[in-house]
């Protein structure tokens, strides 16, 4: 059998990202944390940052920051998102509300746009915000969904899509990484089979953004939300984002039509007029506090690109497969998650029935994954926050559980 501890550490020595493990807040008595793709450790840096925002720009400048600064840090900071892990052009994306609202927005707006179509595509163990809010649509606009039965470890296939869609959508909304098995999509190529279509695209990212190089533009794709507290670490309740493609701006009219969203906000016009672009997105008041933490998750990004990024979450997610094959698969533990790296995002996941008690047992012990009905455990490793050494540790401490 491999060492794999010895692997471990082979990979640590030579991770040249390694150093930034250290720009995260340690947790007194956790040993492995991996859940990062459901929230994002704290940066050490953000207590400073939170204390210079309340010193300065909320309790020195006060209302005046409004102007000099927070009315555009919805598209700014989407700018940033867009350009750092997007492929996004400028001008496409805003952070703005909950992925649920946004969510709820670009469905309409697309629907609307299509007002001779009856269908709305979706798959059938999408996570559950998604199909919820793609039910209400339909509801309110007396469509029809039309739902995508997908391999439940592969994920979504270019010919699931092309053998639902026809005439009658007019709008496919899917996850651009499962959130189950973690099975990542084939952004271009089912982008291009909707399109054939004449329907709308919709992606959540919100298990890809800030761990896998997404390129909106180049994929051709209409609409993307994601949220920013799973690989951005923008902490709980954070903002989500959203993205509409330039060439649907002053088409598409989202539905929540708030007073930031307004053309000339101050005027307090009598009659709603949009805002040009990206900006008709936002409805109220932008959640500003909810937008400090990822800034310097974005900084750390940049620093180390999103394509390192990329590479380290491969060899993460191929130790804990290989340490699977080794350790859990002789105690009839299954592997729900695709073999290749380059079909599978950021986390691995495995199952066994015992897995809700093991959870408890993981937990108690300070290994902290998290467990998905009905036996499933995610094992999300966060490359910038995960060392290859605590990512085995994990594995090993499933399978000392179990035993």
């Amino acid at each position: 059998m491999t060492d794999l501890l010895a692997e471990a550490r082979k990979l640590d020595a030579r991770d040249p990202l390694a150093a930034h493990r250290d720009a995260f807040v340690d947790a007194p008595g956790v040993s492995a944390y991996l859940d990062g793709n459901s929230l994002g450790r704290p940066l050490r840096e953000l207590p400073d940052r939170l204390a210079a925002f309340i010193r300065e720009d909320w309790g020195t400048r006060l209302i005046r920051s409004w102007d000099e600064e927070w009315m555009d840090l919805p598209t700014r900071l989407g700018d940033r998102i867009g350009a750092l892990c997007l492929g996004a052009a400028a001008g496409q994306t805003v952070v703005a509300d909950s992925t649920t609202v946004l969510l709820y927005k670009l469905m309409r707006a697309a629907v609307d746009a299509r007002p001779n179509r009856s269908d709305i595509v979706i798959e059938e163990g999408n996570f559950p915000t998604d199909r919820f809010v793609a039910e209400g649509v339909a509801a309110e606009r007396g469509m029809t969904l039309r739902w995508v039965a997908a391999d439940p470890v592969a994920g979504v296939q270019v010919a699931d899509i092309e053998a639902v869609v026809n005439e009658n959508t007019a709008l496919v909304v899917l996850s651009h990484v499962d959130y189950r098995s973690g099975a990542l999509a084939d952004m271009a190529a089912i982008t291009d089979a909707v399109h054939a279509s004449g329907a709308l695209m919709l992606w959540d990212l919100c298990h890809s953004v800030g761990v896998i190089p997404t390129e909106l533009d180049a994929c051709g794709a209409d609409l993307a939300v994601g949220c920013t507290y799973k690989y951005l670490n923008g902490g709980p309740g954070s903002p989500a984002f959203g993205y509409v493609n330039a060439r649907h701006h002053g088409v598409l009219r989202q539905p929540v039509q708030g007073w930031m969203g307004a053309g000339d906000v101050f005027a307090m016009s009598s009659a709603y007029a949009p805002a040009d672009g990206i900006r008709q997105f936002i409805s109220g008041t932008p959640p500003v506090l909810g937008m400090l933490a990822m800034q310097g998750m974005l900084d750390l990004i940049e620093q180390a690109t999103i394509d390192a990024v990329r590479e380290k979450s491969k060899t993460l997610t191929d130790l804990v497969v290989q340490a699977y094959d080794e350790e859990l698969a002789p105690l009839g533990v299954r592997l729900l998650s695709p073999r290749d790296a380059a079909a599978r995002g950021g986390h691995v996941t495995i199952g066994h029935p015992d897995f809700a008690e093991v959870t408890k047992t993981l937990w108690a012990d300070g290994v902290i994954p998290d467990f998905r009905f009905p036996d499933g455990i995610r094992l999300g490793l966060s490359p910038l926050s995960t060392s290859h050494q605590e990512a085995l540790s994990g594995v090993l401490a499933v399978r000392d559980a179990l035993g």
